[in-house]
């Protein structure tokens, strides 16, 4: 074997495939991807070639397969079609134009319009979302659709899949979807699917990797989407998956940490539009159509007993080229003009909504910006430090939720106690996950007191929070700043 690594015609060709690979990857590798993300692929590959490129050939692209491509753009057509007498926004509502024009950037991307939607509860509660969603499955009379990126059947989801299985005894259809990647890791997985077969539920996964199967693709895409849905009229969305608050890892619990989410519950118009979305990605995974409800129809509850809010779905993911979510969050922060809000548990900006977030505090916008004291993944936790010096130095006040808790609640605020506030909630995180990656599902709240639930949320948070000083974080040490610098490198690979 030596002897192969000493002859000058093996090291000559082992030089000319190494400059070969190389001179390749500068002319392939930045076609239709974001100068950072090039820049890190070409740094794998020119590095380290027999690693980068491998795995630049697993996990290069963004895009998705060809059929579920397809898929998405038969879809659009036909939501277009159903949508074609439905104004981009509800008749007699008082909007800006500011406002509105980001309700039609939205419909042009995805197709759906705003509508209105009443908001029946707030949930900021793990047990108390839980609890609501089971109330509302065992309330069920025709259909029970749930999209769910994680699920664990364990002693805190156990209600809940009991009143799935009542509801399937009583006659009512359940279609369950959850991410096949997202869920395999969580004890009892590999019984799960049986347990589910064994109360009549009808389920798939998303993004399943079966090769055995024919069903492969690149390994890290993910669909993150949280939603269920009762009876094509009532709805609940956020960022909250269905297991225990400690994810059930033995290291989450010797540490007491456990996730901390924020799910609405809804009806009316807008969960039609919830429906929609469903429908695409239940036929993507088992090949049955679903009706396509007509958006702007629905019943509302008791007048009285609820606000109507302006409401806008959004969701994007891989199936969507033009990035919907990012393009959403870059005109909020935009429209900013006196408080900006941001709650991710993991913000790892672009370079776009890193200078829009910038950029609004340099024009006099206070910006909050809440994230975790500590961070439950390691190479997520130190790219997103990495942000925080330039942050500060823009002046955004950065707020540490305190641990053993995780703040997993996601969403955005833009001048909260004005008539032009406007917010967004839903699975999306601030990152480069979930711009390109993650199919996600996201909630434009143009108007209604959505936001002002919100905002008195973010107080609650502000409370219990630390705020970061720039001093403080000049202090650290250079090992944790060298660690930073390298993890920032992994977030640009897209």
């Amino acid at each position: 074997m030596l002897d192969y690594f000493n002859d000058p015609t093996w090291q000559t060709i082992g030089l000319v495939l190494d400059y070969a690979i190389k001179i390749l990857a500068i002319g392939i590798v930045p076609e239709g991807r974001k100068p950072a993300a090039s820049s890190a692929w070409l740094l794998a590959i020119l590095l380290i070639p027999i690693v980068g490129l491998p795995l630049f050939l697993l996990m290069g692209s963004p895009y998705i397969n060809r059929r579920r491509h397809r898929i998405q753009q038969e879809a659009d057509a036909m939501i277009r079609d159903v949508q074609v007498r439905i104004p981009d926004v509800p008749p007699h509502v008082p909007l800006s134009p500011e406002l509105e024009s980001i309700i039609r950037l939205n419909r042009r991307l995805t197709r759906l319009p705003a509508v209105t939607g009443a908001n029946c509860g707030v949930y900021s509660d793990y047990a108390e979302a839980i609890e609501a969603m089971t109330r509302a499955v065992d309330e069920a009379k025709e259909t029970v659709h749930a999209q769910i990126y994680i699920i664990a059947w364990d002693e805190t989801t156990e209600p809940f899949f009991r009143a799935l299985e009542r509801a399937v005894q009583r006659g009512v259809k359940v279609r369950l979807l959850f991410d096949h990647v997202g869920s395999w890791k969580y004890p009892g997985y590999w019984k799960l699917g049986r347990r589910l077969n064994s109360i009549g539920i009808d389920w798939h996964l998303t993004l399943p990797l079966q090769p055995w199967k024919w069903r492969f693709r690149r390994p890290d895409l993910r669909n993150h989407r949280k939603m269920l849905l009762i009876d094509g009229h009532r709805g609940f969305i956020g960022s909250q998956n269905m297991i225990d608050s400690s994810y059930l890892m033995r290291r989450n619990r010797r540490l007491g940490l456990h996730w901390m989410d924020l799910m609405v519950e809804l009806t009316g118009p807008v969960v039609s539009s919830m429906e929609m979305v469903f429908a695409v990605d239940w036929y993507s995974e088992s090949g049955e159509a679903l009706a396509l409800p007509e958006t702007g129809s629905g019943p509302f509850p008791p007048a009285g007993k609820t606000e109507i809010n302006v409401l806008q779905l959004v969701p994007s993911g891989p199936g969507y080229t033009t990035e919907p979510n990012l393009r959403l969050f870059n005109s909020i922060v935009h429209h900013a003009k006196q408080r900006l809000v941001l709650c991710s548990p993991y913000f790892i900006p672009d370079d776009t909504l890193l200078d829009a977030v910038t950029t609004a505090c340099y024009r006099g916008v206070r910006v909050e910006l809440y994230v975790n004291e500590r961070g439950d993944q390691f190479i997520v936790s130190h790219a997103q430090s990495s942000y925080y010096a330039a942050l500060l130095e823009a002046g955004v006040h950065i707020y540490r939720y305190p641990a053993p808790a995780i703040l997993h609640a996601k969403y955005v605020i833009a001048d909260p106690d004005t008539p032009n506030a406007v917010g967004v909630l839903g699975s999306s995180n601030l990152d480069m996950r979930s711009f390109g990656l993650n199919y996600e599902i996201s909630l434009l709240v143009a108007h209604g007191n959505l936001i002002d639930e919100l905002s008195e949320l973010t107080d609650k948070y502000q409370a219990a929070s630390t705020e970061l000083t720039i001093e403080e974080w000049s202090k650290r040490s250079l090992l944790k700043r060298y660690v930073d610098n390298v993890m920032r490198l992994t977030s640009a690979l897209q």
